[in-house]
């Protein structure tokens, strides 16, 4: 497989309302759009996102990384994804935001070359037979804003299907976000309800917060504390939570996996393409959470498209689940550049809602050249 052509779209699209973590608020999705075309003229598409304060990307940084890598796979042949890091670790070192973007055109034209889909390629790479359909993911909607608004949101969302939750917590105090989510945890009893903190607070302040009668429904925490903190912090935590403990910041690959199931620190991950630096490191490590009977929480960084979306959604249906839910964050902006943009259904997404081969989702030439990205242009070569 040789490719001929390169298009990187450097974009930003604005989001349907700013979404606040601690730390920063988001009114804007930053992501970058790889088209690269083959000898035999398919294209296959790729996404990486703008994550400042979880790889260190910003957009001019992430476009220069993309363009740097893109420019030598005209050098290479692409035959066999078991390569594929492998050769670009030969071109650039780190830079996983990048490295997952090319992988994923790569294996987009892989897959469409070879006519299946890319969750059933990963699915077979995992020892399933192809026969094999998948179970349906959940998707995971995150609750923010006024108190007003949450439950608003959370009651019109629950009757649309969904149940699986996500509160935002670590901006507010702590006693103050303690009755937020009692009322939220009430009023969704019974579904998958978790908090993120995004590393806002303190050891004790999250010891406290998960011994709060408070937060007696909820189904894990995410992120409490800083992933700069020790491992021993995280191990005390979860030695003193009740509730179980996963983490999104601390976690980038494989080797951290490993060193936090020895620590004894957490019950399961968020797992994103951008910080593995692919699908197929994304699937090894989610392989050896279920090997370790470990939760695994399916995330798109906020916010990108449906071709992230895509991918990160053929991981899922390729082990068959997420038990804490699919972090889709495709939904969350004012407009998607796929003409077909993937949607939820009943609170689901089904692998029927992709394409029969590739990703299973293009972009359309006209969304994309609209969502551009304020003093950048389309790079083609």
């Amino acid at each position: 497989m040789k490719i001929t052509h390169v298009r990187i779209y450097p974009l930003s699209i604005p989001l349907l309302e700013p979404i606040k973590m601690s730390g920063e608020t988001i009114s804007l999705a930053q992501t970058v759009i790889l088209q690269l075309e083959d000898s035999s003229g398919r294209f296959g598409w790729g996404e990486a996102s703008v994550a400042p304060l979880m790889t260190g990307e910003t957009l001019e940084s992430l476009v220069a990384s993309v363009k740097y890598l893109a420019s030598n796979v005209k050098n290479f042949v692409w035959n066999n994804p078991d390569d594929f890091a492998t050769q670009f670790n030969k071109i650039l070192y780190a830079n996983s935001s990048a490295k997952s973007c090319i992988e994923m055109a790569l294996l987009d034209l892989y897959t469409q070359k070879n006519e299946l889909p890319l969750w059933r390629y990963l699915q077979n790479k995992r020892g399933f037979k192809s026969t094999f359909k998948p179970k349906p993911l959940p998707i995971l909607r995150m609750l923010g804003g006024s108190f007003d608004k949450e439950i608003s949101d959370a009651k019109k969302l629950r009757s649309e299907g969904y149940r699986h939750w996500k509160i935002k917590v670590g901006l507010l105090p702590i006693d103050e976000d303690l009755i937020r989510v009692e009322a939220l945890s009430d009023l969704l009893s019974g579904d998958t309800i978790s908090v993120d903190a995004n590393g806002a607070m303190t050891l004790d302040d999250a010891i406290r917060f998960c011994l709060s009668s408070s937060t007696k429904k909820l189904s894990f925490v995410e992120q409490l504390i800083p992933a700069t903190d020790s491992t021993l912090s995280f191990s005390k935590l979860k030695e003193k939570s009740p509730i179980p403990i996963g983490l999104d910041e601390s976690i980038h690959g494989f080797e951290e996996i490993e060193q936090f199931i020895s620590a004894k620190a957490l019950d399961g991950i968020s797992l994103k393409l951008i910080k593995t630096g692919g699908a197929l490191e994304a699937l090894r490590c989610a392989r050896l959470l279920e090997k370790k009977g470990l939760k695994l929480n399916l995330a798109c960084k906020v916010a990108e498209t449906s071709v992230s979306a895509a991918a990160t959604a053929a991981l899922g249906f390729a082990m068959n689940g997420a038990d804490w839910g699919f972090s889709m964050s495709n939904q969350y902006l004012k407009f998607d550049i796929c003409a077909l943009p993937l949607k939820a259904q009943s609170g689901h997404i089904d692998c029927d809602h992709l394409g029969p081969t590739g990703l299973g989702v293009e972009p359309d030439p006209y969304r994309l050249k609209e969502a551009l990205a304020k003093d950048f242009s389309l790079i083609e070569y």
